[in-house]
């Protein structure tokens, strides 16, 4: 019997003593490499150990949860439900919620498999983004920009194309056999990854921030552009454009209801296909007056007051960037997603280029900020019918994704929350979290109303967040996790993108802000 002790109490020594040396090796090679020391092998890998996971997440500077399976000894396992092996990092994205393995939850998540979707499928989703309703402002942005609005409808195709690539590579790192290995989940993980260790999470805040303002703002932009086709396609009406966007608002209330976007997303392909019939309506029109087509009108000078603010239009009309790191985890080949990103932007650059030059040649100096209010009542009213339509259904997409951040940062972030939870124990909204989201839909209404400007508000969101998120951020997340591994030429792309994007992002932001002074000093209607 005392033998028998004698080797229990052996055995939990050794084990304990063995987890302790595995847990200290592993701080001491996280601090090294937060120090910028790396193991010396092949291809300068980084010296991950597969079986030491705190290796990895003391060099990013992050917490992690440690999903035990048995006690320290090695001797539990009764039950056999815990994990294989003295801890498990969930580094694709599939795990449990952290918040599940701290107060010892079921773990049956691990067991659930989303569906993938194809590369056409996730060309099809980028297509939506790039291909929306703001491509209605490009005519305009021809209209200061000339010949040269044409080259940044392409040069912006390449660059977003290009910097939606690098964002996905930030979420990988290499083995120690050299293999990529998908050790982040979103946009946020790369933004913390890159101020750790000294601020883990002031890069998440920062994103979180650019996130709201471009989805809040998509949002307004869509009551505005609501407001704006119905006043102009019923102007005999004594009803004004504000109105308008009120009872606009109106029909978008029960968004505030929205758990999910099941009900939404039956309507998605609806609006795809009907914003599809109204680019080939507006350009059949277009085409049947080809013989007035106005040449001489484009020009190769610019209009260096306004010129900025189309810079804004043409960058927020590719945004795609927030959502790329979620399409590319739940694509069944993530090796299609540079092929995936490449023809989608090839196609938006050549329709968007040629609708904002049939459309400006057609029009020429009369263009208007939304390229329907130019065409003959008639068809105006029945374009513009469909046009509302798309924009109150396309509303609850950007919305819910505003509401998700929201909860998420201030209401649903474990202990760190702000405000205590907007759900009840069974799921259901609280009565002040309702409240909160109806609040949301009046602030885009009341912005709308005292902003019904769409031009200047989509080139101010492009400039300020569209810049941020497609253009600086990519290119210095880029540079900050890969900057060993990048050869000359990308390393010169990334800080070109970045010098250029800063300039575009703060003289369009001032020119914006200058537009919508003027408009409200001298009154100024769309």
């Amino acid at each position: 019997m005392a033998t028998l002790i004698r080797g229990k109490i052996s055995n939990k020594l050794s084990n304990a003593a063995t987890a302790v040396s595995n847990k200290s090796t592993a701080k001491v090679s996280g601090m090294f490499a937060r120090m910028g020391f790396q193991a010396a092998t092949n291809e300068e890998a980084l010296g991950f150990a597969s079986c030491d996971d705190l290796d990895y997440d003391h060099r990013q500077g992050m917490q992690m949860d440690i999903l035990s399976s048995d006690e320290i000894g090695g001797e539990g396992g009764g039950d056999g439900s815990g994990l294989e092996g003295d801890s498990h990092y969930q580094r694709d994205g599939t795990g449990p919620p952290h918040s599940a393995s701290k107060d010892g939850g079921s773990n049956n998540e691990l067991s659930e498999v989303k569906p993938k979707i194809t590369a056409w499928e996730a060309g099809w989703n980028v297509t939506n983004a790039i291909q929306g309703m703001f491509v209605l402002g490009l005519p305009y942005a021809i209209l200061h920009g000339g010949y040269l609005g044409l080259f940044l409808i392409i040069f912006a195709a390449v660059v977003c194309c290009y910097t939606g690539k690098i964002l996905i590579a930030c979420l990988y790192e290499e083995d120690e056999d050299g293999q990529l290995v998908r050790v982040r989940d979103s946009y946020v993980d790369i933004a913390n990854a890159c101020c750790a260790p000294r601020f883990p999470t002031l890069g998440g805040h920062v994103v979180n921030v650019a996130q709201i303002i471009e989805l809040v703002m998509t949002c307004i932009l869509y009551v505005v552009v609501s407001g704006n086709l119905m006043y102009n396609s019923f102007p005999n009406m004594p009803i004004s454009q504000k109105s308008w966007a009120i009872i606009a608002t109106v029909a978008l209330l029960p968004c505030a209801f929205l758990k999910n976007l099941k009900a939404v997303s039956k309507f998605s392909l609806l609006c795809t296909l009907a914003h599809f019939v109204i680019n080939v309506l507006v350009i059949a029109y277009c085409l049947s007056r080809a013989r007035d087509w106005a040449w001489d009108k484009v020009k190769f000078y610019i209009d260096v007051k306004k010129f900025p603010i189309s810079i804004g239009i043409i960058v927020f009309s590719y945004t795609s960037q927030i959502f790329l790191p979620s399409l590319e985890g739940n694509m069944q080949k993530p090796s299609e997603f540079h092929c995936m990103m490449k023809w989608t932007h090839i196609a938006a650059c050549i329709l968007k280029g040629l609708f904002a030059l049939v459309a400006y040649l057609t029009w020429a100096d009369e263009t208007k900020e939304v390229i329907t209010d130019n065409l003959p009542p008639t068809i105006r009213a029945v374009v513009n019918l469909f046009l509302v339509a798309k924009a109150l259904l396309s509303y609850p997409l950007p919305f819910f994704a505003a509401v998700e951040v929201f909860e998420k940062t201030f209401f649903q972030d474990g202990g760190r929350a702000f405000f205590p939870d907007c759900y009840g124990g069974d799921g259901r909204l609280k009565s002040w979290g309702l409240t909160l989201r109806c609040i949301l839909v009046v602030f885009t209404l009341l912005m709308a109303i005292y902003v019904p400007h769409f031009a200047l508000l989509m080139g101010l969101t492009g400039s300020l967040t569209g810049a941020g998120l497609c253009f600086l951020l990519p290119s210095i997340f880029h540079l900050k996790l890969l900057w060993r591994k990048l050869q000359w030429h990308q390393v010169f792309f990334d800080v070109s993108i970045f010098v250029i994007g800063g300039i575009c992002s703060i003289s369009g932001f001032i020119h914006s802000m200058e537009g919508l002074i003027e408009a409200f000093k001298y009154n100024i209607e769309e």
